[in-house]
């Protein structure tokens, strides 16, 4: 059983640049000029987003902010902070789309080695702009050409959460990438909480500390050898890169906060190994978020992926929280059978693409 994070690309966006990495500022492709409806010019154009500041680009970032609150019950105001002031260093690549001098839409991206990931698009979809889907289509297709053509990059990545299934999938199937639907569930933490399985006398969970860190890379790397979503995200086929998804999630803040009290391990008594895992954020004060859920191959179908489902929403009933959400690959069958059955409802699909050469 396994579950992988919706985004953690703004957490990737703090190591790739907080932590001092050097990041390619490449000249990006000249301006364009998008048609409007009826085949008429407009004065949209699309512009490197390093010609702006988070003055610019403040308002659409508060208006990214409700759509993430209001679909996803997810508090995106310290994602936008991060992004602006990473805007204002000049140093986040990506293209900013321009109507009557103003920002409507935007597009970034970060480098990881030689990997690139999408890390957002967002159009506002007002009255007096263009054709959002038009705008999104063209900021797309920037981004994937500004990436393909990126020297030493051999593999890009994107999952835009908040962009229902579909929608966005020309741009990319067009330049060759392979789509993965996706699913955001949620459940609600008022109804009453299930009993959680009685675990084999071999087996018991604990609370996360920070001595985990490098049996719990090991478990990650195991647990999705050769499955689907290692496809999706490549830091889990090391152990290397399982510790860097590690660091991601539980030191910054992309993918919520970090929240201890509701992480857990399962290890064996006998052997004292670490058998899985669940790591839980907090993306709005009321709402827990699973960043990771996974059990070692030898020791699924023992009702451990449950009882770790279990410590978490108990640990978060206890303190007041409503909702927990995960994400799951749809082509997951197993583990989206175990969440519906357990109380989780699919509220949205969304893609998961990826390209490599």
């Amino acid at each position: 059983m396994v579950a992988e994070p919706a985004s953690s690309t703004i957490a990737l966006l703090a190591v790739c640049l907080g932590e001092g990495r050097r990041t390619r500022l490449l000249g990006l492709p000249r301006a364009t000029r998008l048609s409007g409806r009826g085949g008429c010019w407009s004065p949209v154009e699309i512009l490197d987003l390093r010609h702006f500041s988070s003055v610019d680009l403040r308002p659409l970032l508060d208006d990214e902010t409700h759509v993430w609150s209001r679909l996803l019950s997810w508090d995106y105001t310290s994602s936008a902070d991060m992004i602006l002031r990473y805007v204002d260093a000049k140093i986040l690549p990506g293209y900013a789309a321009i109507d009557r001098g103003r920002i409507f839409g935007y597009a970034f991206f970060v480098y990881e080695g030689s990997k690139g990931v999408i890390g957002d698009l967002f159009v506002t979809n007002g009255s007096r702009h263009p054709d959002a889907h038009e705008v999104e289509g063209r900021l797309l297709a920037h981004v994937i050409e500004t990436l393909q053509q990126s020297p030493g990059v051999h593999r890009v990545e994107a999952q835009l959460l908040v962009h229902e299934a579909g929608i966005l999938a020309r741009p990319f199937v067009d330049q060759g990438f392979r789509r993965h639907p996706r699913l955001f569930m949620t459940m609600p933490l008022s109804r009453p909480s299930r009993p959680a399985p009685s675990l084999f006398p071999n087996f018991e969970i604990r609370g996360w500390t920070d001595n985990d860190y490098q049996a719990a890379a090991s478990v990650i790397t195991a647990a999705y050898r050769d499955h689907v979503d290692a496809d999706i995200n490549d830091q889990y086929r090391t152990l290397s890169g399982s510790l860097r998804f590690l660091n991601n999630i539980v030191r910054f803040p992309g993918c919520g906060l970090f929240d201890a009290e509701s992480s857990f391990v399962v290890t064996h008594k006998v052997t004292r190994q670490m058998a899985g895992l669940i790591l839980c954020s907090r993306v709005r004060h009321d709402v827990g978020h699973v960043t990771q859920v996974c059990v070692l191959p030898e020791f699924r179908s023992q009702g451990l992926g449950e009882a770790l489902l279990a410590c978490t929403s108990n640990a978060l009933r206890k303190r007041k929280f409503s909702i927990l959400s995960l994400t799951v690959t749809e082509a997951n069958v197993r583990a989206v059978e175990l969440y519906k059955r357990l109380g989780f409802d699919a509220q949205r699909v969304f893609d998961a693409f990826v390209w490599e050469e």
